[in-house]
């Protein structure tokens, strides 16, 4: 884990395994999927998944966070994935599943599940799709999505209800826009992208110039927004349209809910950003960057790759060396804020520690003058 924790949010109560009929698999079973090790009941059954903390009979739960360790001693999940090198200090009752990486091995199960729920299939006759839209093959789309004029919708593609796409936008294959999706005018959106409810993907950017009565006149935002293959966009997202060119997501970014991307900016390739996150116009972010919760950057300014932002982080201007954690607003390197913030923590003490000093100084002059 980094410094600064961006909350993936993981399971509760999810029952993966099962479909109509319910299915059970064994800890050897799981083991054998994942390449690990069972230690403990091989032929235990697990049809769920828990979190480690409301671990049930009957639950898969894992252990990635060092934080949660003690509930490996409590938990009464059959089943926890660890890693390789954990080593108990004490009894635990569940069957272990050791793997190179619990994490990872989580992510492949929860694939692996989800890919077993039935994908929704057909057109509703509710949908209202231009004559003039190009709908690729084995699509669904739900009641009251519009797909307007121009549009080219790939293969595999779920467009759930109330969704809209608008005139001579792209989809590629694979695509799944949530319920209350709206794709604006001209946006293309690549391979494999997956947006949820209420995103709003090309809305005009924030483009106002001052006028000589002192209003703002509106700069029409005639560029469009362009999503590479393999994004993932949280609920209730918003990416302004450029107001000249593109704004860019490259290729495997992950954006959480409620992220705010201006007009023109570009993300690198496979950057993450958690909730609340800012970005201001015509920012450049690198590749693999990582930001924290409630952060923001100004406009026009360039972040190296690799760089990484703790929660509510300010990013003031361009940060030119890669691979660095920063934190604070203005944002400076995490281990001089967290010296800065040792001093910090302390000025009361250090303010009273001058009084006192100054007391004593004053009395020393009036000894000395004596």
């Amino acid at each position: 884990m980094h410094f600064y924790d961006i909350n993936f949010h993981l399971l509760s109560n999810c029952n993966i395994f099962a479909k109509k009929n319910k299915m059970e698999f064994s800890a050897q079973q799981i083991a054998e999927y994942l390449k690990g090790t069972v230690v403990g009941d091989p032929n235990i059954k697990v049809s769920n998944f828990a979190k480690i903390e409301e671990g049930k009979p009957g639950t898969l739960t894992f252990l990635s966070n060092l934080k949660y360790t003690e509930y490996i001693y409590t938990t009464q999940a059959s089943v926890v994935l660890v890693n390789k090198d954990f080593v108990p200090e004490k009894e635990i009752s569940a069957t272990l599943i050791k793997v190179e990486n619990s994490y990872a091995a989580l992510a492949s199960l929860l694939t692996l599940a989800d890919s077993m729920n039935p994908k929704k299939t057909g057109v509703s006759p509710k949908a209202d799709i231009s004559e003039k839209a190009q709908l690729g093959e084995n699509a669904y789309v739900g009641a009251f999505a519009v797909i307007e004029d121009g549009a080219k919708i790939g293969k595999n593609v779920s467009i759930y209800p109330q969704v809209y796409v608008g005139d001579n936008v792209t989809l590629g294959d694979n695509v799944t826009l949530y319920p209350g999706v709206k794709i604006y005018k001209d946006c293309v959106i690549g391979n494999n992208c997956t947006i949820h409810a209420g995103t709003i993907i090309g809305a005009d950017g924030f483009g106002f110039a001052p006028q000589a009565d002192g209003s703002y006149g509106k700069i029409p935002q005639i560029g469009n927004v362009v999503l590479e293959d393999d994004v993932e966009i949280g609920a209730n997202t918003t990416i302004d349209r450029a107001t000249m060119g593109c704004t860019r997501i490259k290729k495997g970014v992950k954006i959480d809910n409620l992220v705010q991307i201006a007009h023109n900016v570009e993300v690198g390739e496979n950057t993450v950003m958690a909730a609340m996150t800012g970005i201001a116009g015509s920012t450049k972010i690198g590749k693999h960057c990582m930001f924290g919760g409630q952060s923001g950057a100004i406009g026009h300014i360039t972040i190296a790759d690799g760089s990484m932002f703790a929660a509510q982080s300010g990013v003031m201007s361009s940060v030119k060396v890669p691979n660095q954690g920063h934190q604070g607003s203005p944002h400076f390197l995490a281990p001089d804020f967290n010296r800065s913030y040792a001093c910090y923590k302390r000025l009361p003490d250090m303010r009273r520690q001058v009084i006192e000093m100054q007391k004593r100084i004053e009395e020393l002059k009036q000894l000395l003058n004596k």
